[in-house]
C-alpha cells in the first residue's frame, strides 16, 4: 500500500470495531443475533469511512494543482455491486476476509447480500463504469455525472417461458454507498416561456419565465483507484419536489392532490428509460436528459467559479464528454447560461462551448440516433428551442458558404429537420463539439463514410476513433480469482495496471503444466457457475461440457435467433446420430428485451421453448443442454464470463458499434465465435485469426446483399438443415399446444427480407461451430488457444482507452504521484 494511506487501513481490530459501531449507530441494531445483511451493511459503512478519507485528500489535490478536470456525462452507469470491487481495489480483501471470519461470516456470503445498482442497462453503462475505474486508477482529475434511479430498468423473470418485468427496487433497503449532498441543491426548470427584454444598455436579452421547477439533489458514490491511493466519485442526481406536500389540499380532503405535485416532480429520477411510446413517456425522457444536464452544468460552474469567476479559461479548465446523444441538450444549456445569465456575446459563448464539449457516438442504428419533436421540446424547454434554432441558422450559413447552391447537403446536415419538424441531437452534438469519436475502428469508419460523411468532409479531423476497453480490475482480478492468481503466480502482479504485460504468458502456452493449471482454473469457475445456475433455475449443468455462452441485450441484430438455429441443428444431428463425435455442450443465453419490443420477447420465448424440448429429451442427457438465464446483470456476468469456453459475438456485421462483452470473455480465456463486426475485428487482429472463429458476411457484403436482395427462400431451399430447423419452429414442434406461436419470426425471415441476414450467415455459422467442436476435442490445442487469447488482450484495457481520451480529446495529464 502507498505511504499516504490512512494508518489504520489494515488494522483488523479497528475494522471489526467499525463494523460493530455502524451496526449499532447507523442501523440502530444489536450485533446479536447475527444477521448477514446487517453485517454486510456494517462492513460497507466501514469501507466507506476509509474511502472518504482518501477522497478528501484527492479533492484537495485537484484544487491545489489547479488541474483541468473532465466531466463524463452519461444517462447510464452500470457499476454492479460495489463491496468486492472496493476491497479488491483498495487491497483490503485479505483483511476483510479475516475480519468477516472472526465475526462468523464468509466474505463472499456477505457480498451476496448486496443488490446490483440499477443505474444502467447494458454496454453503454458498463463502459462508463469501466472508464470511471480507469479515471481513478490513472489519477486523471474527473467525475462521472448521471441520475440516481430509484428503480433502474426492470427485474426480469421468466414465467411460462415468457419475459415478465417487475420494478427493480434496488434501493429498497437503502444503499450504504450513496452519500447525499443536501448542501448543493439546484433548481431545474421546465415549461414556461421565453421572454425578450432590453437590459440597461439597450441590448436584447432573453429570460425564462413562468417555469415549473424541480430540485436536483446530488448524491455521490465513490470510485477508488487500484491501490487505494486516489478516490474520485460519480455524482448522481435525484429529483425532489420544489413544492412538497400541500397541507391546504390535504385539509380540504384532497389527499391525492396533496401529494400530486411532489410525485410528478420526483418521477424524473424514478426509472431508467421509461417507456417512450406514449407522449407522456417521451416528455419524461426529455425531462430526464435535461435534468441531468442542467444540474451537472450548475455544479461544474460552481466548482469553476471557486477558483476563477471569469470564463476566459473555462475550456482550458473544463472538458465535458457526452456519452452518446442522451446528454446533448447540454450544448444548448451551456449556451443559455453563458448568453442569458452570464451575458457573454454569442460568438464568445459558442467558442467556449465547442472547445469544452466532446461527443462519443455509440451506434449506427437509426433508432438510436436520437431526435426530438420540435413541438415537444418547445413545450418543455422553450428557450432551448430558440437557441438550437439560432445555432442551426448560423451553421447552415457556414455550410452554404462552403457549398453554395447545394441545398441538399444543407438539408442533410441541418440540426432541425424541417421536413419532420424534429431536432437531430447527433447533429447538434457534432456541431457543438470539438471532437467526435466512434468506439471501434469499423464503427468509426462507418460513421465517417456512411452515417455522417457530410460532417466528416466539413470538419476535417474532427472525427476520430477510441476503441472501447474494459477494466482488468473488475473483469479479471475480481471476477476470476482462480485465473488471476495463476497469472500473478507466473508473471507477477503488474498486469493489473499494465494489461499489455499479459503477453508474458505467450511462452507458457506451450508448457504442459501451465496448460493443466489453466484448465483447472477454468474447471473451478465452471463448477461455481453450475452451483449458481442450480440455485437460480433448479437445473443442473455439466461442468465437463463445453460452455457456449451468449449474454447481451436482446435485439434482432445481435442474432440470438442464429444461435437458436444452431442449437436446433445440433439437436437434430444428435437425434439422428447419437454417436456423433462432438463434445457435450451447454448452451447458455441471457439478456433482457425492451418491454415494448415484440420480436425480441418472442425470441426469448423461442429460446425457452427449444431449451424445454432439448432438456426433456432423455437421449440428450450428457450430450446437449440449453438454458435461458433470467435477469442478466453485472453480478451474474461476473460468474458467467469466467466460466465460458465459447463466447458468441454473432451480430450482423456493421451493426454493433464495438461491444465490450467480447473483450471480457476473451480476457478470461473464452474463445470467440463471431462476425467481422465491432471490436471483433480488432480482437482478431490482436489474438490472431487462427485463434478466433470468424464467419459470415462482412459489413460491405451485408450492404451489398441487402441492395441486391437477400432471397432468403432460395437459401432455405438450398440448405436442408436450415429448412428443417425453420420448419420445426414454424409448425409448432417446440410448442405443440400453440403451433402458430413463432409464425411472426418465420414470417420476418422469409417474407420480409431477413434484414439481419440470419439465413445468409446460417451455413457459415454452422461450419464455424464444426471447427469449434473439432478444436474442443483436443484439450491441449483448445487450452493453448485460450491462453493466447488472454495473453493478447492487453490493448483492450480501459486504461488505454481513457489515456487516449485524456491525451487526444480532453488534453488532461494524470496527476503526479
Amino acid at each position: 500500500m502507498p505511504a499516504d494511506a490512512p494508518p489504520d487501513l489494515h488494522d483488523l481490530e479497528a475494522l471489526g470495531e467499525d463494523i460493530r459501531r455502524h451496526i449499532l449507530s447507523n442501523l440502530g441494531n444489536d450485533i446479536y443475533p447475527p444477521d448477514p445483511f446487517r453485517y454486510f451493511t456494517g462492513l460497507a459503512y466501514a469501507i466507506r469511512d476509509r474511502l472518504i478519507r482518501i477522497w478528501l485528500t484527492t479533492q484537495a489535490t485537484y484544487y491545489d494543482t489547479m488541474s483541468k478536470r473532465v466531466y463524463y456525462l452519461s444517462m447510464e452507469f452500470l457499476p454492479g455491486r460495489f463491496l468486492m470491487n472496493y476491497v479488491t481495489n483498495m487491497g483490503l480483501e485479505k483483511d476483510c476476509r479475516q475480519t468477516a471470519e472472526t465475526l462468523g461470516y464468509n466474505l463472499d456470503d456477505l457480498a451476496e447480500e448486496e443488490r446490483d445498482a440499477g443505474l444502467g442497462n447494458g454496454g453503454l453503462g458498463r463502459l462508463a463504469s469501466c472508464y470511471m475505474d480507469s479515471i481513478a486508477t490513472l489519477r486523471i482529475p474527473g467525475y462521472g455525472y448521471g441520475i440516481l434511479y430509484d428503480y433502474g430498468l426492470f427485474h426480469q423473470t421468466i414465467v411460462g417461458g415468457w419475459q415478465e418485468e417487475r420494478a427493480d427496487n434496488w434501493r429498497r433497503h437503502g444503499s450504504p454507498w450513496v452519500i447525499d449532498r443536501v448542501e448543493h441543491l439546484y433548481e431545474v426548470r421546465f415549461h414556461g416561456r421565453s421572454e425578450p427584454y432590453r437590459d440597461d444598455k439597450g441590448n436584447l436579452r432573453y429570460r425564462w419565465v413562468d417555469a415549473d421547477t424541480v430540485m436536483a439533489m446530488p448524491c455521490d458514490i465513490l470510485i477508488p483507484a487500484h491501490g487505494g491511493r486516489h478516490v474520485t466519485n460519480m455524482r448522481l442526481w435525484t429529483a425532489a419536489s420544489s413544492q412538497g406536500f400541500s397541507l391546504r389540499d390535504f385539509n380540504q380532503g384532497d389527499f391525492v392532490g396533496a401529494m400530486q405535485a411532489k410525485i410528478l416532480s420526483e418521477n424524473i429520477s424514478k426509472v431508467l428509460y421509461p417507456n417512450d411510446e406514449p407522449v407522456a413517456g417521451k416528455e419524461l425522457r426529455l425531462k430526464q436528459q435535461y435534468f441531468l444536464v442542467a444540474a451537472t452544468l450548475r455544479d461544474i460552474l460552481r466548482r469553476h467559479k471557486k477558483s476563477d469567476p471569469s470564463f476566459a479559461a473555462f475550456a482550458d479548465q473544463v472538458a465535458i464528454q457526452l456519452n452518446d446523444t442522451h446528454p446533448t441538450i447540454a450544448v444548448a444549456e451551456l449556451m443559455r447560461i453563458l448568453v442569458d445569465e452570464e451575458f457573454l456575446p454569442w460568438e464568445e459563448a459558442w467558442d467556449i462551448c465547442r472547445r469544452t464539449f466532446a461527443y462519443t457516438n455509440h451506434t449506427v442504428l437509426p433508432e438510436a440516433l436520437e431526435t426530438w419533436p420540435l413541438d415537444l421540446m418547445g413545450r418543455v424547454l422553450p428557450r432551448h428551442v430558440e437557441i438550437i434554432a439560432e445555432i442551426d441558422r448560423r451553421f447552415q450559413e457556414e455550410v452554404r458558404a462552403t457549398y453554395p447552391g447545394d441545398e441538399g447537403k444543407v438539408s442533410r446536415m441541418a440540426i432541425i429537420d424541417r421536413g419532420s419538424s424534429r431536432v437531430r441531437m447527433a447533429n447538434l452534438a457534432i456541431v457543438g463539439s470539438h471532437a467526435v469519436n466512434g468506439v471501434a475502428r469499423l464503427h468509426s469508419d462507418i460513421l465517417r463514410e456512411k452515417v455522417f460523411p457530410d460532417f466528416d468532409a466539413f470538419y476535417p479531423g474532427k472525427f476520430t476513433n477510441v476503441t472501447n476497453g474494459i477494466t482488468p480490475r473488475r473483469w479479471l482480478l475480481q471476477a476470476n480469482p482462480a485465473l488471476s492468481r495463476l497469472i500473478t503466480d507466473r508473471i507477477g502482479p503488474d498486469w493489473v495496471t499494465e494489461l499489455t504485460r499479459l503477453t508474458e504468458l505467450i511462452p507458457l502456452a506451450d508448457a504442459p503444466d501451465f496448460r493443466q493449471a489453466w484448465r483447472d482454473a477454468k474447471r473451478e469457475n465452471k463448477k461455481r457457475l453450475a452451483r449458481y445456475v442450480l440455485r437460480k433455475t433448479g437445473l443442473g449443468i455439466n461442468p465437463g461440457s463445453l460452455f457456449d455462452v451468449q449474454v447481451k441485450r436482446m435485439h434482432e441484430y445481435k442474432r440470438q435467433l442464429l444461435n437458436v438455429l444452431h442449437a436446433v441443428t445440433l439437436y437434430n444431428r444428435l437425434r439422428r446420430d447419437p454417436e456423433l463425435p462432438v463434445p457435450p455442450r451447454t448452451i447458455l443465453i441471457g439478456g433482457k428485451a425492451a418491454p415494448g419490443y415484440f420480436m425480441a420477447k418472442r425470441i426469448i420465448r423461442l429460446i425457452t421453448a427449444v431449451a424445454e424440448k432439448i432438456n426433456a429429451d432423455t437421449t440428450m442427457k450428457g450430450r446437449l443442454r440449453m438454458l435461458f438465464l433470467p435477469n442478466y446483470c453485472v453480478s451474474q456476468a461476473e460468474k458467467v464470463i469466467p466460466a465460458a469456453d465459447l463466447s458468441q459475438q454473432i451480430s450482423t456485421a456493421g451493426m454493433e458499434a464495438s461491444g465490450t462483452g467480447n473483450m471480457k470473455f476473451a480476457l478470461n480465456g473464452a474463445l470467440t465465435i463471431g462476425t467481422l463486426d465491432g471490436a471483433n475485428i480488432e480482437i482478431m487482429q490482436e489474438v490472431g485469426a487462427e485463434n478466433i472463429f470468424i464467419f459470415g458476411l462482412s459489413a460491405p457484403e451485408v450492404e451489398a446483399a441487402r441492395a441486391g436482395g437477400l432471397d432468403p427462400r432460395r437459401r432455405v431451399a438450398d440448405d436442408p438443415e436450415l429448412a428443417e430447423a425453420l420448419d420445426m419452429i414454424g409448425r409448432g414442434y417446440f410448442v405443440p399446444d400453440d403451433p402458430d406461436l413463432f409464425t411472426p419470426i418465420i414470417d420476418n425471415l422469409l417474407n420480409h427480407g431477413d434484414y439481419y441476414c440470419v439465413t445468409a450467415d446460417y451455413r457459415p455459422c454452422i461450419e464455424a461451430q464444426d471447427r469449434v467442436n473439432a478444436l474442443y476435442l483436443d484439450p491441449d490445442a483448445w487450452t493453448r488457444t485460450s491462453i493466447l487469447n488472454t495473453a493478447n488482450m492487453g490493448y483492450f484495457s480501459s486504461d488505454r482507452a481513457v489515456m487516449e481520451y485524456a491525451r487526444d480529446i480532453w488534453r488532461i495529464a494524470p496527476l503526479g504521484e
